[in-house]
């Protein structure tokens, strides 16, 4: 599952509303729907590959001729907040907000609920898990805790979440996200990315496990950094029975196994 985080100038204003008042600060994030994102679905159109974006609903608000195009390519969008504020910096009304106004916009620009939610910077609050059950949400990417879908238990009950977890080394932000505003300047070749997120995947496919990658349009979308993206799909298809497929997709093609495996470990 390729995924991306299409987060724009939220990246921004979310961690300070006064980089509203900094046009060049903005205008990194800005590249994301001006430039990014193009390359991005030329990119995944070359190979017919069908992926899922993340949006935060004001991205949606501020593009939405860009998200009806992402739409139209047969890409999946998925819930990523509204604002993009970290929850852990939100009370409780006002996350249940946040979810709310992004569950409304992505059911107006798609004409359904979206099936997945990945958190702003992968954080969850003691409400987001019942917050998520209570939406009926079909699957959550935000966990680190395994190299496979499963799904999750809460309050000893298991549910029908799945969960498709990835890692921060499954993330091109940290390996390529620079500024001087955000925590975490490094910019590394996106050789040296290649490499790691082949060795990833080679790994996960000797285990049959499932491949489940983080990218943002602002960032991959870059042209070296496209080509780091280009050179792993062509090594990911030198392979036999890999599918490349939307999360939602994924999420109901295995619902039945993972659940018949829940059942299997409770009896």
């Amino acid at each position: 599952m390729l995924t991306f985080d299409l987060d724009a100038e939220t990246m921004w204003t979310a961690r300070d509303p006064k980089n509203a008042e900094r046009p060049v600060v903005l205008s990194q994030g800005a590249y994301g729907w001006k430039v990014g994102t193009g390359r991005v679905l030329a990119l995944l159109k070359q190979y017919g590959i069908k992926a899922t974006f993340f949006i935060p609903g004001l991205v949606i608000r501020d593009r939405w001729a860009l998200c009806e195009e992402i739409l139209a390519e047969g890409h999946e969008i998925a819930h990523h907040s509204w604002s993009h504020r970290w929850i852990v910096n939100l009370s409780p009304e006002e996350e249940r907000e946040e979810m709310d106004k992004g569950i409304e916009i992505i059911e107006r620009l798609t004409g359904r609920k979206p099936a997945g939610w990945r958190s702003p910077a992968a954080e969850f609050s003691p409400i987001t898990m019942s917050l998520l059950l209570e939406k009926g949400f079909r699957y959550s990417s935000n966990f680190f805790d395994d190299d496979s879908p499963y799904l999750h238990r809460v309050d000893n009950r298991m549910t029908e979440l799945i969960e498709f977890p990835f890692a921060w080394v499954l993330d091109d932000a940290p390996f390529f996200q620079y500024s001087i505003t955000l925590p975490g300047r490094t910019m590394q070749a996106p050789s040296a990315v290649c490499e790691a997120w082949c060795a990833e995947f080679d790994t996960l496919y000797a285990e049959d496990r499932a491949f489940t990658l983080a990218m943002h349009p602002q960032i991959i979308g870059r042209g070296s950094r496209l080509v780091a993206l280009d050179r792993l799909i062509r090594h990911i298809l030198e392979h036999d029975n890999v599918w490349f497929a939307r999360c939602d997709q994924v999420a109901e093609a295995i619902r039945p196994a993972l659940r018949q495996a829940a059942s299997e470990q409770t009896t």
